[in-house]
């Protein structure tokens, strides 16, 4: 199978390369990036692309399964119309060629609490993406809502922070919901979902995930 790679410079998707480049499932794996990675493999091949100009290179968009973990923070983004563009439009937009290059495959990275209808706006941009992607029948479309995310060796001073409060208040039984996963492990996940489960959508809230074998 070929796999194809949005978001694989971020941490969850840097360890989703690297584990796709040593499954035997997959023959190739194509990455789209603003930059070159420095990353050789001869698995792998890297598009380095203007993600806002998708139509001059949308037929590069070819292969079995999409795995997209794009997205970043309001404080890196700058604005939500910046994260919007990043976080919906680009995801969007890929969907989009994939489903016309007849991709049967679409795995997303969502969140935790992503709903349409909900009243916060990463929570609201999140859920009408998935329901955007939703509405353009993948044969297989698999949505993943984990918890808080462990980065290994991440620098966000907060983000070490509310992981050790959130570890803490698991250990005394409370917000189970938003159990932390590391990225190694959701990135294992993600491939076996695109394997193991069905044809149709699947939302995968935090404890499908941790169940997935």
């Amino acid at each position: 199978m070929k796999a194809l790679v949005i978001g694989a410079t971020g941490a969850t998707g840097k360890e989703l390369v690297d584990q796709l480049l040593v499954n035997d499932d997959y023959s190739a794996v194509s990455i789209f990036v603003r930059r070159a990675t420095g990353k050789s493999h001869p698995k792998l091949t890297e598009h380095i692309v203007n993600f806002s100009e998708i139509n001059q290179f949308k037929d590069l968009i070819t292969g079995d399964v999409l795995f997209s973990c794009l997205g970043t923070t309001l404080k890196d983004a700058g604005s939500k119309e910046n994260q919007w563009k990043i976080d919906y439009d680009i995801p969007a937009d890929f969907a989009v060629a994939a489903r016309n290059n007849e991709v049967t495959s679409f795995v997303l990275v969502s969140s935790y609490g992503a709903s349409a209808n909900s009243n916060v706006f990463y929570s609201k941009m999140k859920g009408k993406l998935e329901d955007f992607i939703a509405a353009l029948h993948f044969e297989q479309y698999l949505i993943f809502r984990p918890g808080p995310l462990i980065r290994e060796n991440t620098d966000r001073f907060g983000e070490k922070v509310s992981i050790k409060i959130i570890k803490a208040l698991n250990a005394l039984g409370l917000f189970k919901n938003l159990k932390p996963i590391t990225t190694s492990l959701l990135a294992e996940k993600l491939i076996i979902g695109a394997k193991e489960l069905p044809s149709g959508t699947t939302i995968l809230e935090l404890k499908a995930i941790f169940n997935l074998h």
